[in-house]
């Protein structure tokens, strides 16, 4: 590969083939095609849970699929039902917790999840996410 020298002759740059292979895409197929949950405030910030079963539960006992370890948190405080996430949504349910379910902002019995919603359980502050792509709608 031959330098492209500047008009001033100092610099040098060298331009790498795009079909070098010495550079491996290491996230290149790394995708995560399940949905996440990502606390974003609280005990265990920055922590992501992958949902990979169709009914989550979410609570203080450590047999939860995410385990909150908090006492602001009930032993079984709700549930994420992703049965419905093929039509674009999943529901989180309270299991009659002491401190409620906050979802986008509201206390809820039920509610319907959406890429992005926020749940507020305890002190804990995540954010669901579907991990699907985007899909172009076509209008008109």
């Amino acid at each position: 590969m031959q330098p492209t020298r500047t008009s001033m002759g100092a610099t040098e740059i060298f331009r790498m083939p795009s079909s070098d292979s010495t550079v491996p895409d290491l996230m290149g197929g790394a995708g995560i095609a399940k949905p996440t949950v990502t606390i974003v405030k609280g005990p265990m910030s920055g922590e992501t849970f992958e949902l990979d079963d169709n009914t989550i539960t979410l609570g203080r006992d450590p047999k939860n699929s995410v385990f909150l370890n908090d006492m602001t948190v009930s032993r079984k405080h709700a549930q994420i039902d992703l049965s419905g996430l093929s039509s674009g949504f999943a529901t989180i349910e309270d299991l009659g917790s002491l401190n409620g379910t906050w979802v986008d902002g509201a206390i809820v019995n039920k509610a319907v999840l959406k890429d992005g919603s926020t749940i507020q359980i305890g002190t804990f502050r995540m954010v669901f996410h579907t991990n699907r792509r985007a899909m172009r709608v076509k209008t008109g």
